[in-house]
C-alpha cells in the first residue's frame, strides 16, 4: 500500500506544533509588515503581530517561495510516495496555481487539492484527509472526496473595520468610509472561492445574531440538518470574548456539539485587522 503524507499551509490556522501533533506537513505562509518578511509561528506570534497593528504598520501577504514548496515536499517523499497537499482556495490566492505547475514534475506523486477552502474549512479538508487515509482510502479516492464535497463549507465573518479590507482592495475606498462613518459591521460570507458581502449589521449583536441565521439555514437547507455530521469552528482576531459567547450561543442552539476556537492565521488576518469574529461550517466527508 502506498504511503500517503498530508500537508497544508498555515493559511488552514493549523500552527507548527499543531502540525507535528496531527502528522501534518504545515507550509507556512509568508506576510510584509512595512516591507519586512514573517512567517506566522516561525518568526511572529499572534501577540508580536497585532502590537505591530497598533502602530499603524503597513501589511500584506505574499506567495511561499518555489524553493519553500519544493524542499518540503522532496524531504516528505523520502519517507513517503505521495502528498496530498491541500493549500487555500485559488480563487483568494495565487499559490495554488503555482503548487499545481510545480506539482506536474513530480510524475504524479504530488496531489494538488483545490477544493476552494480556506482558514478554519481548509483545516477541515485536512482533518476529512486524515480520516480517509486512516479508513485505508488511495490518494486518488482522497482527493475525489475532497473536491466532491468542496463546495460543503460556509464561513460568515463579521468585521470590526473596514480599514484593513480596504488596504487589501476589497473595497473602494469609498465604501470604506462610508462604512466608518455609519459604523456599520459588515458580515461577509466565503462561499467557495468567493468572498462577498452577506449582510450588514449596526452592532456587534445584530451581527451575531446574523451568523446564528445563516447557520441554522445552512443546516437545514444544506447540510442536512444533523449536527453530528457538521464541524463547528468559530474563530477570531484578539476577539476572545465574544468567540466564547459565540459557542455558548451556537451550543445552545445544537446542545452537545463540540465547537472550536481558533484565533484566525496571521494570514487572514493582514487583510481583516483586530476584532473579527467568524462562524465556519463543514460537512464532514
Amino acid at each position: 500500500m502506498s504511503k500517503i503524507a498530508i500537508a497544508t499551509d498555515s493559511n488552514s490556522g493549523i500552527t507548527q506544533s499543531e502540525g507535528k501533533e496531527m502528522g501534518v506537513s504545515v507550509i507556512p505562509m509568508p506576510f510584509l509588515i512595512d516591507d519586512k518578511e514573517y512567517y506566522e509561528d516561525i518568526t511572529l506570534d499572534q501577540d508580536g503581530f497585532y502590537e505591530m497593528l497598533k502602530g499603524n504598520a503597513s501589511v500584506s501577504t505574499s506567495q511561499p517561495s518555489i524553493e519553500s514548496l519544493t524542499n518540503t515536499w522532496n524531504e516528505i517523499l523520502e519517507s513517503s510516495d505521495e502528498i496530498i497537499y491541500i493549500p487555500m482556495s485559488s480563487g483568494l490566492s495565487g499559490s495554488c496555481q503555482t503548487a499545481k505547475m510545480l506539482a506536474e514534475d513530480y510524475d504524479g506523486k504530488v496531489h494538488v487539492i483545490d477544493n476552494q477552502r480556506i482558514s478554519v474549512t481548509q483545516k477541515n479538508a485536512v482533518q476529512d484527509a486524515l480520516r480517509l487515509r486512516e479508513a485505508g482510502k488511495s490518494a486518488q479516492e482522497i482527493c475525489k472526496a475532497l473536491m466532491d464535497t468542496k463546495l460543503d463549507a460556509s464561513i460568515y465573518i463579521m468585521v470590526d473595520t473596514l480599514k484593513y479590507l480596504r488596504k487589501g482592495g476589497r473595497l473602494t475606498p469609498a465604501v470604506a468610509a462610508l462604512g466608518t462613518i455609519l459604523r456599520i459591521k459588515p458580515v461577509l460570507q466565503i462561499q467557495g472561492e468567493k468572498l462577498d458581502t452577506y449582510a450588514k449589521a449596526r452592532t456587534s449583536k445584530q451581527g451575531v445574531s446574523i451568523m446564528l441565521e445563516a447557520v441554522k439555514k445552512d443546516m437545514e437547507q444544506r447540510f442536512g440538518g444533523n449536527p453530528e455530521q457538521v464541524y463547528f469552528n468559530i474563530a477570531h482576531t484578539q476577539n476572545e470574548q465574544g468567540a466564547i459567547e459565540l459557542k455558548a450561543a451556537l451550543r445552545e442552539m445544537y446542545p452537545g456539539i463540540g465547537v472550536m476556537i481558533n484565533p484566525l492565521s496571521l494570514s487572514v488576518s493582514c487583510h481583516i485587522g483586530p476584532g473579527a469574529l467568524a462562524v465556519a461550517l463543514a460537512k464532514k466527508v
